[in-house]
């Protein structure tokens, strides 16, 4: 009888083996219902529209630490946002995606040494929260 069980506990664990090795070279498969695909989640970004007033307070909780509290910078930290030629020239997705990369101290375009951790160093912020204080900067930039 030991011998059986033996054999049998043996003959299971190879099946299990084996069964769990076994195509592994097939490409996992996804449910296209669950699954956006790049231009999809681009299509969504670029129909955010921020919220300038959600923006404000988001502002002064992610940003003002650097940029400060009315937006003008501080020394040695952030720069001047309300008179920010980089701001100006460019359109809400290309600063939601620049705020959600940031940029870093060896980044060629970095002008100040200082990184501009992603999303402010924030990884709470939301691309709809990022779009709301988008909108409240285009509030305050001159």
């Amino acid at each position: 009888m030991r011998h059986k069980m033996v054999s049998l506990s043996l003959f299971l664990a190879l099946f299990w083996l084996i069964a769990g090795c076994g195509g592994g070279s097939e490409e996992p498969k996804s449910d296209p219902k669950t699954t956006q695909q790049p231009q999809a989640m681009s299509q969504q970004s670029a129909e955010l529209k921020g919220d300038a007033e959600r923006g404000k307070t988001l502002f002064v909780q992610s940003c003002s630490a650097c940029h400060g509290p009315d937006g003008k910078g501080l020394p040695g930290l952030g720069k001047n946002l309300v008179t920010s030629q980089f701001v100006k020239e460019k359109t809400d997705m290309e600063l939601l995606d620049y705020v959600k990369k940031g940029r870093a101290v060896d980044d060629p375009l970095n002008t100040t040494g200082i990184p501009m951790p992603p999303k402010g160093g924030n990884p709470a912020l939301s691309d709809q929260n990022i779009m709301d204080i988008i909108a409240y900067i285009r509030t305050i930039e001159q």
